[in-house]
């Protein structure tokens, strides 16, 4: 591996990582209900801001809701200067690196299938090869793999930025057959169009891109890359934080002024929205590192950390398990006659069904990584 100046001093898990990634799953496997049911128990209508937030924004803009995606992919990247360091430092050889590597990108690919693909209905005329998540993980997992394998960590930095101004000059420069350059609609875009040559009626029918966006996927990927190496150097913590701070608000500013140009769209990854995404995902790693890592404060994260210890089954198991049903079978009966608290009661318990498994998982040390 070429990997000479990517070595320091920590090589250890960081727990701070481990909880903000719990912090995205939470979200995703039950926390929105819970927040939006508690929410109800204040306000009987939900602000405008609020709706706005805890929803997708169905083009241009970008809500809190939309970050969810991109903290995960970012976080993955994060991780990876440690884990690569760890297989170094074990005197891994490259290729059996590159197996695991593989091996990875192979599993997480046919757990996106089977999360949103149809897989499981075994039927190829449903069946989307590339829409999910996870993929869009594999697919810029592989691009930072070959790179914390074989380059520098200012070739890496170098690699990102290529990455997303390419992507930029694609999508405005390059013509759409039968439409023109620069056309960046919901139905009319270079993206889609690549998509449809490619995917064909194996696309997921919707307005999100994959293909090209793949260089959008590497770049948020490789920008927690950075972060990771950073969390690795020998600066003290307080700079780190620092540091963290002074970037997100960097990538808040470029993303802003990117966006009058290549406009702040999730549904193809511009490379504007993966500038201001990485951002808050910048911010957010800043808060949760100081206020575990720096500060010392830890106790209160451990509900995320058992949920960022295993992420993939915080992930797919709501979408094997219907813990609403199960949750139900527990508290819908004491529900009926609980008022208006009967609501955040079946959403808190179909939450913490899923909850207690991994809290069994992490006091058993079970970890299911891929």
């Amino acid at each position: 591996m070429n990997a000479s100046d990517q070595a320091g001093p920590v090589s250890g898990r960081i727990m701070s990582v481990d909880a903000l990634r719990g912090f995205d799953m939470f979200w995703i496997c039950g926390g929105r209900d819970v927040f939006l049911a508690l929410v109800g128990l204040i306000v009987r209508d939900q602000p405008g801001w609020l709706k706005f937030h805890m929803g997708h924004v169905e083009w241009v803009g970008f809500s809190a809701w939309d970050l969810i995606m991109p903290l995960f992919l970012f976080i993955v990247g994060v991780s990876m200067p440690f884990s690569f360091a760890k297989r170094r430092d074990a005197g891994q050889s490259t290729g059996r690196v590159y197996l695991k590597i593989v091996r990875r990108v192979l599993i997480l690919w046919i757990l996106g299938m089977a999360a949103q693909g149809h897989l499981l209905e075994a039927r190829l005329s449903k069946m989307h090869f590339y829409s999910n998540t996870l993929q869009a993980i594999a697919s810029g997992y592989l691009v930072a793999s070959i790179l914390l394998l074989h380059i520098s960590v200012l070739g890496q930095f170098l690699v990102m930025l290529a990455l997303l101004l390419g992507y930029g000059v694609v999508m405005v420069w390059v013509p759409i057959p039968g439409h023109g350059a620069g056309i960046i609609e919901p139905q009319v875009n270079l993206a889609r169009y690549v998509d449809e040559i490619i995917l064909g009626p194996y696309r997921d029918g919707t307005t999100y891109t994959w293909i090209l966006s793949s260089m959008g996927f590497a770049g948020t990927v490789l920008l927690g890359v950075m972060a990771g190496h950073l969390l690795r150097s020998p600066k003290t913590p307080g700079v780190k934080m620092l540091s963290l701070v002074g970037a997100g608000v960097g990538c808040l500013i470029l993303g802003r002024l990117w966006g009058t140009g290549f406009p702040i769209i999730k549904h193809i990854w511009s490379s504007s929205m993966v500038l201001w995404a990485g951002g808050w995902s910048l911010l957010l790693l800043a808060l949760f590192y100081g206020l575990i890592d720096v500060v010392g404060w830890r106790r209160w994260s451990f509900p995320f950390v058992v949920l960022g210890m295993n992420a993939i089954v915080a992930y797919m198991a709501p979408r094997i398990v219907n813990f609403r049903t199960i949750g139900d079978t527990l508290v819908a009966g004491l529900a009926q006659h609980v008022g208006r608290f009967g609501e955040p009661l079946r959403a808190l318990a179909a939450f913490m069904v899923l909850w207690l498994i991994l809290l069994y998982m992490y006091r058993k040390k079970t970890f299911i990584r891929v």
